[in-house]
């Protein structure tokens, strides 16, 4: 059964930094890519950053870039995302997921939810003074 189990949530003052883990069972990391997306309160889900396995670069949507970075670790099937400058809009429950179509990802529209085929249960993000 596949299974993506996320972890690393918390408390945070703004400016802090967290990171995230997101570990895979059932399914090789090393051969779709990988989206991490957070849903605000009262707020849609919206996708940030993806990983490539075809390349192995990195997308970043505006609001992240230059603040969050993605990677992947082979031996671990897992992917992480290290935030820093964190910022109350930051705030939401950020979740990890798997498009098995698609190797290549780098542009907005790569990361539309409806695409990806596993997700996680999630972990909470606070970022509060």
């Amino acid at each position: 059964q596949v299974q993506f189990v996320e972890s690393g949530g918390g408390l945070v003052q703004p400016g802090g930094s967290l990171r995230l883990s997101c570990a895979a069972s059932g399914l090789s990391l090393d051969y779709y890519a990988i989206g991490w997306f957070r849903q605000a309160p009262g707020k849609e889900r919206e996708g940030i950053s993806c990983f490539s396995p075809s390349d192995s670069s990195t997308y970043y949507v505006d609001s992240v870039k230059g603040r969050f970075t993605i990677s992947r670790d082979n031996a671990r099937n897992a992917v992480y995302l290290e935030m820093n400058s964190l910022e109350p809009e930051d705030t939401g429950v950020y979740h990890c997921a798997a498009n098995t179509m698609r190797r290549l990802c780098n542009r907005r529209t790569h990361l539309t939810p409806y695409e990806y085929d596993y997700w996680g249960q999630g972990t909470q993000v606070s970022v509060s003074s």
